[in-house]
């Protein structure tokens, strides 16, 4: 790819890009357009706020009423509370956090701590570390609350809850069906696949088993028309994922909405429905980014879920609706994660996408002798960027990636538009150096046949919707 001349970029502006939790400023064209979400009201949230949301539920019983109507001492109740993992920026830890006082009411009710049982609702992603637990919930809940981490590919710690009206059997979290008493939290956000998180999917795929979440994540359901950002009628991941959340039986919701800097924006507590949409309906109206026409290249980041190149698809497929066909996507994160790729299985797929290319690997999906393999569905969301501007089109600046990662991961990597001296540095700065010079490139790139190409850049990754008007 060309590189441009340095002359050329004297009057380019300059432009911070996040990278997880930090920042670095790069140069770009003076014409970039900055795409950028509404500002959310700029609101302070405490514990007095938060319960105020707990005791003044959506369409729902409060807690005290829900503790009562189990015809059962309370002080012999078992809550299960399903939490989200750490790909999700969720505000659980602290005083200012959810958790507390949400806890807090319960034990004022007369639940007993040590019948309160935390499950971490992993779907297919790995277990917790202590580290995260404590970075995630703090150290006041890990030291005084069962914390379970949800496997599932254990049916020993399943049971059998349901059958939906497509016919999977429903195998869920033993501790969370056992429990009296079920509270779902999480984050809303847009969701690539299921249209929005939160609600429904702390339960599935949250809680339930691997066949579960294989129809929940199957090519049937993924390459559907309205599986997609921000869409929940007519979605078949929405629909199945409520269904079996009904089915299963949730007695309360805390769910959050956060603003463009990741901070408390809001908490919508009380019926698993009602209180989902409530925030739905918060968060849609500040996330849309309406667009007259796309742009040859996008910039964008993986934001704090990027954690690894697994969690960065949301960015790319993000970014879809915003670049022209043959356009470039230029993705900067930081894959912090102990495995910065992901799981074994998830290599193994993307290996075989970026062998086969993205239609065949749908195909190979589709084929009725193959075996449903975990991770499967990541790889067939990155063929969907991958259609739009090619492998040679899709350029990821992620410093933890090495060379031999490349050799099974889609796209280019940020290394071939540095030295061979600077591939050996790490972290923020190379990622900086990366982004920089692969913009420089893209702008001189020849797909563009040497006219000026437009260039636009998503500030809020992978939480943002751009879209057409």
């Amino acid at each position: 790819m060309n590189r441009m001349d340095q002359t050329a970029m004297a009057d380019w502006k300059a432009l911070k890009v996040p990278f997880g939790e930090d920042a670095f400023e790069v140069r770009v064209p003076a014409d970039c357009v900055t795409l950028r979400m509404k500002p959310m009201p700029n609101r302070v949230f405490s514990r007095s706020v938060i319960l105020d949301a707990l005791t003044h539920p959506i369409g729902s019983p409060g807690l005290p009423a829900i503790l009562q109507g189990k015809n059962k001492p309370i002080e012999n109740l078992r809550v299960c509370i399903s939490v989200s993992d750490i790909t999700r920026p969720v505000p659980y830890k602290g005083p200012d956090g959810i958790l507390l006082p949400l806890l807090e009411m319960l034990q004022q009710e007369g639940v007993r701590p040590e019948h309160i049982t935390i499950v971490i609702g992993n779907g297919m992603h790995r277990a917790s570390t202590p580290a995260e637990r404590l970075s995630m919930y703090g150290a006041e809940v890990v030291r005084q609350y069962r914390i379970v981490d949800h496997d599932c590919e254990d049916l020993s710690s399943q049971v059998l809850a349901a059958q939906t009206s497509k016919g999977t059997d429903v195998y869920l979290n033993r501790i969370f069906f056992d429990a009296d008493v079920k509270i779902v939290t999480g984050l809303v956000e847009s969701h690539f696949m299921a249209g929005v998180s939160g609600g429904r999917k702390g339960v599935c795929p949250a809680l339930v088993n691997t066949k579960t979440i294989q129809k929940f994540h199957g090519p049937d359901f993924l390459e559907h028309p309205n599986a997609a950002t921000l869409v929940l009628e007519g979605n078949p991941c929405h629909e199945e994922s409520l269904e079996v959340a009904l089915a299963v039986g949730v007695d309360f919701l805390v769910n959050t909405t956060l603003d463009h800097q990741l901070n408390l924006n809001g908490v919508f507590a009380g019926d698993l429905v009602k209180a989902h949409l409530a925030a739905v309906e918060a968060m849609k109206e500040f996330v849309r980014i309406p667009i007259d026409d796309p742009f040859d290249i996008v910039l964008t980041h993986g934001g704090y879920v990027g954690r690894n190149h697994y969690q960065c698809a949301k960015a790319a497929v993000c970014a879809m609706p915003v670049v022209k066909e043959n356009g470039m996507i230029i993705l900067a994160a930081n894959n912090s994660d102990p495995e910065p790729v992901g799981s074994p299985e998830y290599k193994t797929l993307l290996h075989l996408l970026k062998v086969l290319g993205p239609d065949r690997y749908v195909s190979i999906l589709r084929h009725p002798d193959w075996v449903f393999t975990k991770d499967q569905w990541e790889p067939e969301m990155w063929a969907k960027p991958i259609r739009k501007v090619g492998a040679e089109g899709l350029i990821i600046c992620a410093p933890q990636l090495l060379a031999q990662d490349f050799e099974i991961i889609p796209g280019v990597s940020g290394d071939e538009f540095i030295d061979q001296e600077a591939r050996f540095a790490s972290g923020i700065d190379k990622a900086a150096t990366q982004f920089q010079n692969a913009v420089a490139a893209a702008v001189a790139s020849p797909r563009f046949k040497g006219r000026k190409p437009s260039i636009a850049f998503i500030e809020d990754g992978p939480y943002a919707v751009p879209m057409r008007v």
